[in-house]
């Protein structure tokens, strides 16, 4: 997990590389990777990931808050496989949430997806594993990088909001596709997912004409 001062680091060279990158750090501010939320289980947090996937965030929050109530502490793989699929669907989860939280916990009681050692693993090697879960894609996977491990060079190509804010902050005429941007993206190694936030936050703040 990347400290706040290696972030901040990170910030600070790619201001001195970009001018552009320079007016969002003035504008923005250093990108927020902590988030400011409670640091949970690598298990937990990708089953609130999981909870969240395509609900709004007032709907996700319940239906989350619902299943964590389903736990004495924190929901572990062993504790999730104990429950009965009607529990988990009782608290609100669709069956295709319900069966991918289920098939997450199999899979780490399995060892297929090891997160006892995920921190230890590259980028790519967690997003493989990831991916092999029922309901986690590549896109899953790469928030999981970022915002659960800190890892500072992600570059998640596929994101819309990622592409129209990079658009937005360089005056491209058209929002990059998804190849376009994997090439835009590599000046600013190995501080990717710093670009990907300001991307976010601009996309999210600027009004179109």
């Amino acid at each position: 997990m990347a400290t706040k001062a290696v972030v901040e680091a990170g910030a600070r060279e790619l201001a001195r590389r970009d001018p552009v990158m320079k007016r969002m750090l003035r504008e923005h501010g250093v990108p927020g990777l902590h988030r400011g939320r409670r640091q949970r289980t690598h298990f937990a947090e990708l089953a609130r990931m999981i909870c969240y996937q395509q609900l709004a965030g007032r709907a996700a929050s319940a239906i989350h808050g619902r299943f964590e109530a389903l736990f004495d502490g924190p929901p572990t793989p062993q504790a999730v496989l104990a429950l009965p699929m009607e529990t988990l669907r009782g608290a609100g989860l669709s069956n295709a949430k319900a069966t991918s939280i289920r098939d997450l916990a199999e899979k780490v009681e399995q060892g297929v997806v090891e997160l006892d050692r995920v921190a230890r693993l590259s980028d790519g090697k967690v997003v493989s594993e990831l991916v092999l879960v029922r309901g986690i894609g590549e896109w899953t996977a790469h928030m999981f990088l970022m915002f659960q491990l800190g890892r500072l060079d992600v570059w998640p190509v596929l994101d819309f909001g990622v592409r129209n804010g990079f658009g937005l902050m360089y005056g491209l005429k058209e929002m990059p596709t998804a190849k376009e941007l994997e090439q835009l993206g590599d000046p600013f190694r190995p501080y990717r997912s710093l670009v990907a936030w300001y991307c976010w936050h601009v996309a999210d703040t600027v009004t179109p004409d």
